[in-house]
């Protein structure tokens, strides 16, 4: 199974870009996984967050193919402890999906036209975290996810 990420806008943060590059590193020792960095929309001060939603949006299903199994990051999602994530990634890949796409939206959230493609929806917490920050700690999450199901010694339980 392949792996995706799409995140929009790229982060500012060379901290958080570093962590992300170093647990996509590891991932990849067990999946083909990649990253994709959608610009930020321009002008977001001349239109609405309804518009900036719409638009983010056709730049992420640009990016969702027709067999795809996406999963948004989203505060409506289901929760899930390291272990139960693991075992919800094991049953994707047993189901013969080819490509998981996991989506994190910009700082208003998904438009009606994603949440309508969406396969599922998962939450990291009832905390907010910037959209920036999620990446490092959802690549974590996906790492030990991957470490769990390989019974490799990072996850202590």
């Amino acid at each position: 199974m392949n792996v995706e990420l799409i995140a929009v806008g790229k982060t500012d943060m060379a901290e958080v870009e570093s962590l992300v590059s170093m647990y996509s590193k590891r991932i990849n020792f067990y999946c083909k996984f990649s990253i994709t960095i959608l610009p930020d929309i321009r002008n977001t001060r001349n239109i609405s967050v309804k518009q900036q939603r719409t638009a983010e949006g056709e730049a992420i299903l640009r990016q969702i193919g027709e067999g795809d199994y996406v999963v948004l990051l989203d505060e409506k999602g289901a929760e899930m402890r390291s272990l139960e994530f693991a075992a919800w990634l094991q049953k994707r890949m047993n189901s013969g999906i080819r490509r998981l796409v996991l989506v994190i939206g910009g700082p208003y959230g998904f438009s009606d036209a994603v949440y309508e493609r969406a396969d599922g929806k998962l939450s990291l917490s009832r905390m907010t975290f910037s959209h920036q920050i999620v990446r490092a700690i959802f690549t974590e999450q996906l790492y030990r996810a991957f470490a769990i199901l390989h019974n490799d010694p990072y996850h202590h339980e």
